[in-house]
């Protein structure tokens, strides 16, 4: 029965030692990847000031951001998003997340898409990815979120309206509902852009994006924008606006559940199992070598009635 014991404690001391070393080894290049299921809606809400010709119109204003992750076309290292916005007038609150262009009450502000490709583990732009659309806008830099295990630094984050990547700079650390988060602040100062067609304009932009370190994930985010028009300097839009208290909550429960998976399988199960592991293979070697000097001692020692006689 002993020998059994000692044999079981051996393989299961070694099996979790192996575990343990594979969890902390190849489990995370594994886990740390965005995840091909993605289907996520972005919400948000503020004022703005939107030129009617004139004047400026001052309204509430609602944005909707939806983004989708094409299994089908992504890879194993690259993951294809195609992503659809919606910037809507909401005077009453009640706004749908878009309408349509013929929309009766006339809310439509802008609305368009886009696809794109990052590295599932890096979370940088993939620009020459096979399975991009021909269509689609080359990009750099960080797009839709960060990378895991977000570092206390700058970051290149590609903005759309200028049509390359800007400097994305680490501020502090803040706490939100209990998630730790990193603030990055992004300045643009008087880009160009193509406010409407052949309508040249400048861009001017500060948002704020607080990011869960661990997941690289966007908690909240807040920014005010100008956009003018170049020859005259008048205001076309200015836009103040952020996500919404539903967007946030969602998102830290989010974040929150994916770090616990995340710290379970590379930080909990490689030292538990390891430390169980080595105990049991500790005590399972411990016992096969007391029970072979046992049985040594018994193979050494006389016996009854096996004493050797002597010759006289």
């Amino acid at each position: 029965m002993r020998g059994v014991v000692t044999k079981l404690l051996v393989f299961i001391g070694a099996f979790l030692v192996a575990v343990a070393a594979l969890a902390a080894l190849w489990a995370p290049g594994q886990v740390k990847k965005t995840p091909l299921d993605v289907d996520s809606v972005t919400r948000l809400t503020g004022d703005a000031q939107i030129s009617n010709g004139t004047s400026l119109d001052s309204i509430k204003v609602r944005a909707t951001s939806t983004t989708h992750a094409d299994s089908e076309l992504s890879t194993d290292d690259v993951v294809l998003f195609q992503n659809s916005t919606c910037l809507l007038k909401d005077p009453t609150g009640d706004a749908p997340d878009c309408v349509s262009a013929d929309d009766p009450e006339k809310r439509l502000v802008s609305a368009g898409t886009d696809t794109f490709a990052v590295d599932r583990r890096t979370a940088e732009a993939v620009a020459d990815f096979e399975n991009l659309p021909a269509e689609a806008e080359p990009k750099e830099g960080l797009v839709n979120k960060f990378p895991f295990d977000v570092e206390q630094r700058t970051y290149r984050f590609w903005d759309g309206y200028v049509g390359q990547a800007v400097d994305a700079v680490f501020q502090d650390a803040e706490d939100i509902d209990g998630l730790e988060t990193y603030r990055f602040l992004i300045t643009v100062t008087d880009g160009d852009i193509e406010i409407t067609d052949g309508v040249a304009g400048k861009y001017s932009t500060e948002k704020t994006m607080w990011v869960d370190p661990r997941t690289g994930s966007i908690i909240d985010q807040n920014e005010s924008q100008t956009r003018t028009v170049a020859d005259t300097g008048d205001t076309f839009l200015q836009l103040d606006y952020g996500f919404t208290d539903e967007t946030v909550a969602a998102n830290v429960a989010a974040a929150k559940d994916n770090g616990s998976r995340l710290a379970l399988l590379t930080s909990t199960v490689p030292l538990v199992g390891g430390l169980v592991g080595l105990v049991a293979l500790a005590v399972g070697i411990l016992l096969a070598r007391t029970s072979r000097r046992s049985e040594d001692g018994r193979t050494t020692s006389p016996g009854r009635g096996g004493a050797v006689a002597t010759a006289r």
